[in-house]
């Protein structure tokens, strides 16, 4: 069985994380999330799939190979183009992106999947595809019910009786909308969808080729399914997934490592005093990480391998990427750190090398600076006043 994951966008709302992560190989505690999206496809037969990369693109296939090792068959479709030896990513949309592939060769010829690249979900893909065959539908969507309060930051899907999808609301506000019936980016096609789609120009699922379908009264369908979904579009989302695994509220991805004390995960190597540091799960500490003598981590956090948290460093509440070490009396507190940026559950970063903050956190393979500039304390004071509860 076929099925194609969508993995081209820039994620240009999960920046800084995008800068030099596609989104699809955004890690949820190591694991990129689109290899549990490979796993899923292969729970439910689905062995052979295509994947549309541009940006970073390089980044996705070097991890996936030929999915030999996760048990698929696994194909690229690039686009993009080299500019000055550089690969330059150039979408062509969500839809553009599967004919590109059809017209290259007849790829798609029974009925396939087609997932974004960016959700956790633990979805009956089986359940839904046979639904999809008993209403001899041509496309599908599967479509998650959310509280009506939280409409407005989603597609709405309106549907009449039998299913059959007769409206889109994009975002509409929760008086507006028409249904908590939400576009989750799953989706169930027959190979003829792909006649209604333009060869060679960009063109998207959800904006142009779905209300197409309305319009032509083609047998489009939504179905509302009971099932974890954790859309990783934005900063905040991502916060909230790495937190749900934690907690244990998404449970369908294990905390790796070994559970040294009640709560607190570890790779290999951590070097940490469980005597002399002040931990209180869940806590996931990767491998080769350092937690100095004097150090407090409160949980829910993350920190990444290869990290080093200095001494009198709180770390509460954060997520901190690998190579971070941050330095000694520093405050983080509902943070995210990526490199050289510091994120806050908003998604509002601070460069901290631009704003003289590197010797307050720095990249462990980096060398430390001496002399910590006056006004780098100044705004470190700032940084730690707006953390404090």
């Amino acid at each position: 069985m076929k099925a194609m994951i969508l993995a081209a966008g820039k994620g240009t709302r999960v920046r800084p994380i995008t800068y030099t992560t596609p989104k699809p190989m955004i890690p949820i505690l190591q694991k990129p999330v689109m290899e549990f999206l490979v796993e899923l496809l292969r729970q439910h037969g689905f062995n052979q799939i295509m994947v549309n990369v541009s940006h970073l693109a390089n980044e996705i296939e070097n991890y996936f190979r030929d999915g030999q090792r996760f048990g698929v068959e696994i194909g690229y479709s690039f686009e993009g183009r080299i500019v000055d030896g550089e690969l330059v990513g150039e979408a062509i949309g969500s839809a553009g992106g599967m004919k590109r592939i059809q017209d290259f060769n007849p790829f798609f010829d029974d009925t396939f999947v087609v997932l974004c690249g960016d959700a956790l979900i633990d979805l009956d893909l089986t359940e839904a595809v046979k639904w999809h065959k008993e209403k001899g539908s041509i496309a599908t969507i599967v479509m998650k019910s959310v509280p009506r309060e939280e409409v407005s930051s989603y597609g709405v899907i309106v549907t009449d009786e039998t299913g059959r999808v007769k409206q889109f609301q994009e975002k509409p506000s929760v008086e507006e909308a028409m249904s908590t019936n939400i576009n989750t980016g799953i989706y169930i096609f027959e190979p003829e969808v792909l006649n209604y789609i333009p060869s060679d120009q960009e063109y998207d699922i959800g904006g142009e080729l779905f209300p197409q379908l309305v319009e032509m009264g083609a047998p489009f369908y939504g179905i509302a399914m009971d099932f974890q979904w954790v859309d990783i579009g934005k900063v905040p989302d991502y916060w909230r997934a790495i937190r749900g695994v934690l907690t244990g509220e998404i449970q369908n991805v294990s905390i790796p490592g070994k559970e040294i004390i009640p709560g607190v995960y570890t790779g290999l190597n951590v070097s940490v005093n469980l005597d002399k540091v002040d931990i209180k799960g869940p806590v996931y500490i990767g491998a080769m990480t350092q937690i100095e003598d004097g150090a407090k981590i409160i949980g829910p956090s993350m920190i990444g391998p290869s990290c080093r948290i200095c001494s009198g460093a709180t770390v509460e509440n954060s997520v901190i990427f690998e190579y971070s070490r941050l330095g000694p009396g520093v405050r983080l507190v509902d943070k995210l750190v990526f490199g050289r940026y510091c994120v806050d559950k908003t998604g509002a970063s601070i460069d901290v090398q631009a704003a003289a903050l590197d010797w307050l956190i720095t990249d462990t393979r980096q060398a430390i600076p001496v002399n910590t500039p006056e006004e780098g304390r100044a705004i470190a004071e700032l940084l730690e006043s707006e953390g404090r509860p």
